[in-house]
């Protein structure tokens, strides 16, 4: 699998990672096995970079990985978590103290003593102004309790503001073919800056996946039940913010495109490789099949300027009004 490097973490990892939200919760149940196998599914084929957080199953996605880890000694995965969404959304709370509790949490979770990357977790907007939260972050990287750290955000502003800062090592991002303003400065800032970009929720939330209708359901506790329309938390997690059924519309247009030798998934993983400053994209899997299928789209071709001209039409026409200046 093609590498891409963080250069402020001084690591490379396969362009294809994996996001494991869907190990802890809100995708509808998962078992212990079965997430095991997703995780052996994704490494054998490729993924070097994993993606969790300490509120995913309220830390059963890191131990679950934690656990994975320990059956592959020197396995050489990159793992990412992230901090912040166990408290209460006020600035106040991103202080020192708790950041070695909630990473001391996490090395518990995930059985390390350093982790390999840590990222505020879409905080309030604002701590990225705050000197001293970084300043924490710094502390921790001296302690050895992180070996770097970046942020997850909802907004093209709150990126901008965080690659600015010297200390950051990645930028977590929504990046699919139905959002596309980081495209606009956010890359381009980071690319210059040597911050990675971590593109989350690549085929919004499955959206892309072309596996859906106007008559698919989902179990009450997926979010795509309980969030449709952003009652638990920031609705551009969920569908990446787009109307249902403008997204089926849109799929219904590109998946031609996809063709015989790829599925609409691998297109749409396709497209955010594609494009220019991303360093590796984390899509989830519930089933070892998903994740090979989607550390596959690592080793397709390019897509063509005219399948790229597609997704770009198809974006302006039915997603652009509803979505692009709101993140």
């Amino acid at each position: 699998m093609e590498q891409r490097s963080f250069d402020r973490l001084g690591r490379h990892v396969g362009i294809i990672g994996l996001g494991a939200w869907q190990l802890g919760a809100d995708w509808g149940e998962v078992s212990e096995d079965a997430a095991l196998a997703v995780l052996a599914a994704a490494v054998d084929a490729g993924v070097t970079f994993l993606d969790t957080a300490d509120v995913y199953g309220d830390g059963r996605s890191e131990a679950l990985i934690g656990r994975f880890l320990r059956s592959r000694p020197g396995h050489g995965l990159t793992v990412a978590t992230k901090m912040g969404r166990r408290v209460e959304q006020t600035p106040e709370a991103y202080t020192l103290d708790n950041f070695r509790a909630w990473t001391d949490r996490s090395r518990a979770n995930l059985g390390v003593d350093t982790i390999d990357l840590v990222q505020l977790h879409c905080p309030p907007t604002a701590v990225f102004a705050d000197d001293r939260v970084f300043d924490a972050l710094d502390t921790l990287v001296a302690e050895g309790r992180v070996a770097g750290y970046g942020v997850s955000v909802e907004t093209c502003d709150q990126a901008l503001t965080a690659i600015a800062r010297p200390g950051v090592a990645s930028v977590q991002i929504i990046l699919n073919a139905v959002r596309h303003k980081p495209l606009e400065r956010v890359l381009p800032a980071a690319a210059a800056a040597g911050v990675g970009i971590i593109a989350r929720v690549p085929l919004a939330s499955g959206l892309l996946s072309g596996r859906y209708d106007e008559n698919t359901t989902f179990p009450a506790n997926d979010h795509r039940t309980f969030n449709r329309h952003g009652e638990s938390f920031d609705v551009g997690e969920t569908f990446s913010g787009v109307d249902y059924d403008s997204g089926l519309e849109a799929v219904r247009r590109l998946a031609p495109l996809a063709g015989e030798d790829r599925t609409m998934a691998q297109f749409a993983l396709r497209w955010v490789l594609d494009q220019p400053g991303v360093t590796v994209v984390i899509p989830g899997a519930r089933s070892p099949e998903q994740a090979r299928r989607n550390a596959e789209a690592a080793g397709q071709p390019a897509l063509t300027e005219v399948e790229l001209a597609a997704v770009r039409a198809t974006y302006d026409e039915l997603i652009r009004p509803q979505v692009h200046d709101r993140w």
